[in-house]
């Protein structure tokens, strides 16, 4: 893979997973954050960051000769997207040099199936107001590169997990709780692998792709944080039923939509192999690691 010039609307665990890969190879790396702390710390790990958000704009040379661009932060609530709404003229100013646009999306924009499997050739059937925003801001991006002759790919991401952000450190932190919604499972994938997807789609790009970015096994969520219990040698919290769980309206919409997500195109397209095929794998090494 060539050097290149990668920014990341939205440096977060995602992009900072692929961000290191790139600076291990020359990239020049970029992105944003929305705070100072943060801004200090990522440009002290050599990527240039740029304070971005509603009452921050970027100016027209930060992208200039980028070529490569993730877009990772999500539409609000309200509908209102930054990048799309504040920045697209921007980047169209700047556009000849990009070679590679990512998006990422969720699994979300395929709604509830009842634990049935979904692909990438599946109607769009979002059942959340999420899952809606998600699948408008995919067919914006798409307009967008076929307008400018640039290829974007969409990555739709299950949940995420990986450092300081998986069923141990909650665990821990006495959050995890083992609530039981018969028949209800769901896809993961580890941070790690999210970007192995993406630098296998930056070195194929393909306009207008989507892509399924998940491990192999979709599982109930009461069974992983009996695993990662087991790993670490805690104690392994009692089973609340769902209808006892006093959720959220966030966390009960979490477990509103249940499917297994097909994740065969990233391997027969792009020829990912992943490095954490299940949850097993995946937790083992973070506790192993002592992240």
């Amino acid at each position: 893979m060539s050097e290149g010039k990668f920014f990341a609307f939205g440096y977060g665990a995602t992009a900072a997973a692929l961000g290191n890969r790139l600076l291990a190879k020359g990239w020049t790396v970029a992105g944003t954050c929305q705070t100072e702390e943060k801004a200090q710390s990522l440009s002290a790990a050599g990527v240039k960051t740029h304070i971005f958000d509603a009452d921050h704009p970027l100016s027209p040379n930060v992208l200039a000769g980028i070529t490569h661009l993730l877009i990772s932060i999500p539409p609000e609530r309200e509908g209102h997207d930054h990048v799309l709404d504040g920045m697209t003229s921007v980047i169209e100013g700047n556009h000849t040099s990009l070679e590679w646009i990512g998006y990422l999306s969720t699994t979300g924009v395929y709604g509830d199936r009842g634990g049935d499997c979904v692909d990438e050739s599946d109607e769009l059937r979002p059942t959340s107001d999420r899952g809606h925003r998600r699948v408008a801001a995919e067919k914006a991006w798409f307009d967008l590169g076929e307008r400018w002759g640039v290829p974007v790919q969409s990555f739709r991401l299950a949940g995420i997990y990986g450092p300081g952000r998986n069923q141990i450190v909650s665990l821990r932190a006495g959050k995890a709780r083992r609530i039981v919604k018969p028949g209800h499972v769901f896809s993961r994938i580890h941070v790690d692998d999210i970007a192995t997807v993406l630098k296998a789609s930056i070195a194929r790009p393909r306009g207008g792709a989507a892509y399924n970015v998940c491990d192999d096994e979709a599982a109930p969520p009461q069974d992983v944080v009996a695993f990662a219990a087991s790993l670490a040698g805690l104690e392994v919290p009692p089973e609340i039923a769902f209808e006892d769980a006093n959720l959220t309206p966030m966390a009960r919409s979490f477990y509103a939509e249940s499917k297994r997500v097909s994740n065969s195109l990233i391997k027969r397209e792009l020829g990912v192999t992943l490095r954490y095929p299940t949850y097993r794998e995946g937790l083992r090494a973070l506790y192993e690691a002592g992240e």
